[in-house]
């Protein structure tokens, strides 16, 4: 296949090669569908109360701002309604663009040491209010609590790494060709960004979509998933008290028809020079469309099909836990998930054996299955899974058939699967699941693994596993993609 957008990997990444060992352990979790919930934060000792029966707001240039419509947020564990959100019209979207310029013309000229302390203090209070924030999204997305919990550590840790670099911001003094000039090169502010960021890991990719823009100088109108908006609605909350000036940031989300229009009316409005952009390849390819037609810079990072090599000298139970949880972490809903693992036949039945292990400890089978955030999905993969067995692959671990009818019976349960002997007529081999369905596939060699890791359109993530440091070098620097892990696993 062709590889349409091998660059879906942030540039500022660039090629990532680590060399890394993880230990993880999967957690448990339950939300409720209550009335009202009591927010207790150590910030100054106050109490708040947050009424969920009252639709989630949205935030405008530092506002909580109401609107004339609404949509409905829906529970993945009960499939029933959680509570209501605003929806922005793209009048009240032109409102935050505009507010958001005039914003740009003091923020950018405020002191680094500013900048500094209101993101620190902002992750301050991310952590203050860890419970409450982990909460709101574990109720949305189905999260479980270690990886909501990952979620607000890497956000914590992103704010306060990020606080100090505006100090380190250099521009340079490049050689010239002409005998007496010179050249000098300030690095500015671009001014308002639009940052659209996905449901799956909210506070990690929604902050990143304004954290570094902001704190270079930048202003930003953050779209967040209509999916899970009072998660998108916290973010604005902790940068308002932790003292933002209104303008700089808003926060907002829509109904999903009224998509088009709204992302149509902020990409298209002048003040708006750079987008940033997580999400699906789909969609990533509307936005990029759009973005050319008004010559604006886009940052991408869209979907993935990351592989595992697992080679013969690999250790067999380190490589079977870390696929098993890179394939099945937050039901395999990353975009970095591993979609393949592609092992050396002389130890396929040594690592099926292993991996069958490790994944009924990440998920197990008398347990309740995993959740996904909605049907769309779960569908999906029934799709992928029935397709590839009627054209004769087979199921390794899990059921084709199980359709997971538990005490908690909903639209958004399937059990992880692992399917072996796919071949690339099977949908699955291309498709990216955004699921809990991953491929077992034998390969003869190292090159013949590097050719399947490579045979996708996606190149955002891998794996290999070997005791071999040299190998798993020369390896990782032959799969097209933009980052590569050594022993660990594909979502880092």
């Amino acid at each position: 296949m062709g590889r349409t957008h091998r660059g879906s990997l942030p540039p500022w990444m660039g090629k990532v090669i680590l060399l890394l060992t993880a230990d993880a352990t999967q957690g448990s979790g339950r939300s409720q569908n209550q009335q009202h919930v009591t927010l207790r934060t150590r910030m100054d000792g106050v109490n708040a109360k947050v009424d969920i029966s009252q639709p989630v707001p949205l935030w405008i240039a530092g506002q909580e701002t109401t609107s004339e419509t609404t949509f409905d947020v829906v529970s993945p564990f009960s499939g029933e309604k959680l509570w209501q959100s605003y929806s922005v019209s793209p009048q009240q979207a032109t409102q935050a663009i505009e507010k958001a310029q005039q914003a740009f013309r003091t923020w950018r000229k405020t002191k680094p040491a500013t900048r500094r302390s209101i993101l620190l203090k902002a992750a301050d209070i991310f952590e203050a209010r860890r419970d409450e924030l982990a909460g709101y999204m574990k109720a949305e997305t189905g999260a479980l609590d270690m990886f909501a919990g990952f979620n607000l550590t890497g956000t914590i840790e992103n704010f306060r790494d990020v606080a100090g670099r505006p100090a380190n911001i250099q521009g340079s003094i490049p050689q010239t060709q002409a005998v007496g000039t010179g050249a000098f090169v300030f690095k500015e502010p671009y001014g308002v960004i639009y940052g659209i960021a996905p449901w799956n890991a909210p506070y990690l990719l929604g902050t990143r979509a304004f954290l570094y823009a902001i704190a270079a100088g930048n202003t930003a109108v953050l779209k967040g998933s209509e999916l899970c908006p009072r998660t998108f609605w916290a973010m604005g909350d902790v940068l308002k008290q932790a003292g933002l000036p209104d303008g700089v940031l808003s926060v907002i989300y829509h109904r999903p028809e009224d998509a088009v229009a709204v992302s149509n009316t902020i990409i298209e409005h002048p003040s708006v020079l750079k987008v940033n952009f997580t999400g699906s390849t789909a969609v990533g390819s509307i936005i990029a469309s759009k973005a050319g037609k008004e010559l604006k810079p886009v940052l991408m990072e869209l979907g993935g099909k990351a592989s595992a090599i697992v080679c013969e000298d690999a250790n067999l139970e380190r490589a079977a836990m870390q696929c098993a949880l890179g394939s099945f972490l937050h039901a395999g809903q990353i975009c970095m998930s591993t979609e393949r693992i592609l092992v050396n036949r002389k130890i396929l039945p040594q690592f099926t054996e292993a991996l069958n292990a490790a994944a009924a400890q990440v998920y197990s089978p008398e347990g309740d299955a995993p959740v996904l955030v909605a049907p769309p999905g779960v569908q999906k993969n029934q799709h992928l899974r029935s397709d590839a067995v009627q054209k004769g692959a087979k199921v390794a671990f899990g059921s084709v058939d199980d359709t997971t009818k538990t005490k908690e019976t909903s639209a958004h349960r399937l059990r992880p699967i692992i399917i072996s002997d796919v071949q690339k007529e099977m949908e699955i081999y291309y498709t990216e699941s955004f699921g809990p369905s991953v491929s077992l596939i034998a390969v003869d060699s190292d090159e013949d693994a590097i050719a399947i890791a490579n045979d996708t359109e996606y190149g955002l993530s891998g794996a290999v596993f070997t005791e071999n440091l040299g190998r798993g070098l020369k390896i990782a620097k032959e799969i097209e993609s933009g980052a590569v892990h050594i022993n660990s696993m594909t979502v880092q």
